[in-house]
């Protein structure tokens, strides 16, 4: 019996041996390269472009598997259709029918947008469509173009470029486009199969988490060609210009009275001579501190007495009530404070040209030098100078003859700094050294302007042209000096300011006013450590 059991052994073992390869051959591989490639189109059934169409559905195989993403948002037919086609996932392939009669003699485009990805990695397939028609002939009449930025003279991410009959521009900022495309890497864009009309063009780039093809004038920027465009031929040169409109309609984004017991408020434009009064207990306005951010839009208040139940604060702008806010302390609220300090060093160094600047996150009320030690290398020094800033209470400046190759640490012991309601900063230190003379170098830049009847603002940008380092009102030919700067790259350009208000002027859609010119220098102005160098810059005439 037991010589019968082992005659089948290796026939057992043969399979199970088979059963475990196969176990390992279900196992999915690890590892490779991420897959950046979107969905490619293999068919489409009818072809694209076809003509005198009578189909109840179109179908797009792809060479991988999809899904389909934000349909309702991305997916369009133009013209539009009472009943939306119906789009369905059948493997590889994409089937659209049709659930509305299709008029005679029309070319019609559907756009998927970023509708169609791929299932694991989320690459779209960027301005897919589809063209059919009716009839015997196809629309083949184009409009392209290129958008920018306004202020940066850059191409946008993915900017939506629409157009929309005249007949229906009404629809602007209220519903999505059917006739829409997005910009290349390059700002560049066209949109195609396009019937004899006359439209309106805009161009939107709406915030990250935005995507509804809808202008919101709060968070997107936009741009638009101010008369209508009639489209009888081929257009090629249109040019746009992204910009963010200031709102028509004066809005308190934020109110609150923060778990350190200030007051914050943000408002949805940008302020031109923006202050704050307190109304109600009128008693604490003579007392308050205010600091409004750079672009005015945004306020801190700091109250120095908190007895109160709520409080009522005017937002005032160049002496005219804007609106009036009233914030409800909470009952029982207990307020945390905690002085802290940022400084003005960068990777460990101090600008050679500055000196240690302190800026709280509390209005300071006094300060006590003697609880602040410095040292030079191992050596303590007592000859240095503790200023306050004088035109902001939150700024403290550290004075002292610093020199190269010298390693410094600066110790603020307990109670070196006091801020309002007797707040006062814990231990803290900073350690830097001072960044060596000949890492800087200047500029000297000879302004040639066209007219000294207008006004010509200067602008020196970052390497990003995001960040404006300086800028200059000119009204006549002149040499402006960026002395001991640091060496790197930087860029200038040149706003045409038409109202001669010292300030670059936005747009505005409903009123059809474009931002005020600004020509992009696209010469690099670099600074080389201990370089001067001398450049002239021939300012042209504003076009027209």
């Amino acid at each position: 019996m037991r010589k019968s059991y082992l005659k089948y052994f290796p026939l057992l073992l043969s399979v199970v041996f088979m059963l475990l390869l196969g176990c390992a051959s279900m196992q999915a591989p690890q590892g490779g390269p991420r897959d950046e490639k979107a969905p490619k189109v293999v068919r489409m059934e009818p072809k694209d472009l076809t003509t005198n169409f009578n189909a109840e559905r179109v179908v797009i195989e792809f060479d991988e598997y999809f899904k389909l993403q934000n349909q309702f948002k991305e997916f369009s037919v133009s013209p539009e259709l009472e009943k939306p086609p119906i789009l369905r996932i059948r493997g590889r392939r994409l089937e659209i029918l049709f659930q509305d009669s299709l008029e005679k003699n029309t070319t019609y485009t559907l756009n998927f947008g970023k509708a169609i990805g791929d299932v694991n990695e989320g690459n779209t397939v960027n301005n897919l469509t589809y063209v059919f028609s009716t009839g015997s002939k196809l629309d083949s009449l184009s409009i392209s173009g290129k958008v920018t930025e306004a202020l940066t003279g850059e191409p946008p991410k993915e900017a939506l470029v629409f157009i929309l009959p005249l007949n229906r521009d009404t629809v602007f900022g209220k519903g999505k486009p059917s006739i829409f495309t997005t910009t290349d890497s390059s700002g560049n864009f066209k949109l195609r199969n396009l019937r004899a009309d006359t439209y309106k063009i805009y161009a939107i780039k709406e915030q990250e988490n935005g995507g509804d093809k809808v202008y919101q004038q709060l968070n997107d920027q936009v741009a638009f060609i101010k008369d209508p465009v009639k489209l009888d031929k081929n257009i090629d040169s249109i040019r746009l210009q992204l910009f963010k409109e200031n709102a028509d309609v004066l809005r308190v984004l934020e109110r609150k009275i923060n778990s350190d017991g200030s007051i914050l408020i943000t408002v949805n434009r940008q302020l031109k001579k923006p202050a704050l009064t307190i109304t109600d207990p009128a008693a604490l306005d003579a007392r308050k501190l205010t600091r409004f951010n750079r672009t005015n839009d945004s306020a801190r208040v700091w109250l120095t007495n908190m007895d109160f139940d709520s409080v009522a604060i005017a937002l005032v702008d160049t002496g005219k009530v804007l609106q009036n806010i009233r914030l409800t302390k909470s009952r029982n609220a207990k307020y945390e404070r905690n002085l802290q300090a940022s400084d003005n060093l960068s990777g460990g160094k101090l600008n050679f040209y500055r000196q240690l600047e302190l800026t709280f996150n509390f209005p300071i009320t006094s300060a006590d030098a003697s609880k602040i030690t410095l040292q030079e290398d191992s050596t303590r020094r007592a000859n240095f100078q503790l200023q306050r800033d004088s035109a902001d209470f939150l700024k403290y400046r550290i004075s002292y003859p610093w020199r190269t190759k010298r390693k410094y640490t600066i110790r603020f012991a307990e109670g070196a700094f006091t801020a309002i309601f007797n707040t006062q900063n814990k231990a803290f230190s900073k350690t830097f050294e001072l960044e060596p003379k000949d890492s800087y170098g200047t500029l000297s830049l000879s302004v040639q302007i066209p007219d000294t009847s207008r006004n010509y603002i200067v602008q020196l940008v970052d390497e990003k042209k995001e960040n404006v380092l300086r800028e200059d009102v000119l009204n006549r030919n002149k040499t402006i000096l960026y002395a001991n700067y640091e060496a790197r790259n930087y860029f200038v350009r040149i706003v045409y300011d038409r109202n001669r208000n010292g300030v670059w002027d936005t747009g505005n859609v409903k009123l059809g006013i474009q931002p005020e010119r600004i020509f992009q220098v696209e010469k690099e102005m670099s600074i080389r450590a201990n370089w001067d160098r001398n450049e002239t810059l021939v300012v042209p005439p504003e076009s027209p």
